[in-house]
């Protein structure tokens, strides 16, 4: 491959990868044709990236990108796979989803999600039981409706039983 080539290509991936929050590196190398073709397909139905891309290369686009990338890259070794991600927990879950059926592959090496790096394949259940920030937002809206449902419930209760009592009391006179 020539310079100007590699240059491209350095510049594709690492504009690939700034286009999404986060992103995970994986051992696909011993997959067959089938297997191949289902993660893809797994991939494409989550809204994820999948690349096969050359470690050098890698390794070059993520020293041009802003951030500390260098816990990553003693994973580069082998043939790696990057699939890009806007929710940090859906790369994770379809590697799951894969280990559950059996297969020892696709193997994570890394991962980079929201701002933290996760080394090893050990870290794939803490991966899938990250919350994406949807999820988040949508956990924090329950928690601060809750209290104001209880003060509204609260208040028309008492209501309720203070337009009783006022009306027993008018009745009695």
């Amino acid at each position: 491959m020539k310079k100007e080539d590699k240059a491209l290509v350095i510049e594709n991936i690492a504009k690939t990868i700034s286009e999404y929050n986060g992103f995970y590196l994986v051992e696909t190398a011993g997959l067959d044709a089938e297997k191949t073709s289902a993660l893809r397909r797994a991939c494409f139905k989550a809204d994820v990236k999948l690349l096969v891309v050359k470690n050098t290369l890698l390794h070059k686009a993520l020293e041009t990108l802003e951030g500390d990338y260098s816990e990553l890259y003693p994973t580069l070794k082998g043939s790696t796979s990057i699939m890009c991600t806007n929710v940090g927990n859906a790369p994770a879950k379809l590697l799951k989803d894969f280990v559950q059926k059996g297969d020892t592959l696709p193997a994570l090496k890394a991962a980079y999600v929201e701002e933290t790096v996760y080394v090893g394949a050990d870290q794939l259940d803490a991966l899938a039981s990250i919350k994406s920030k949807n999820e988040l937002i949508a956990d924090v809206v329950a928690l601060l409706q809750s209290p104001a449902k209880n003060v509204v419930s609260a208040l028309q209760s008492g209501a309720t039983k203070l337009h009783g009592i006022l009306e027993t009391l008018s009745t009695k006179e």
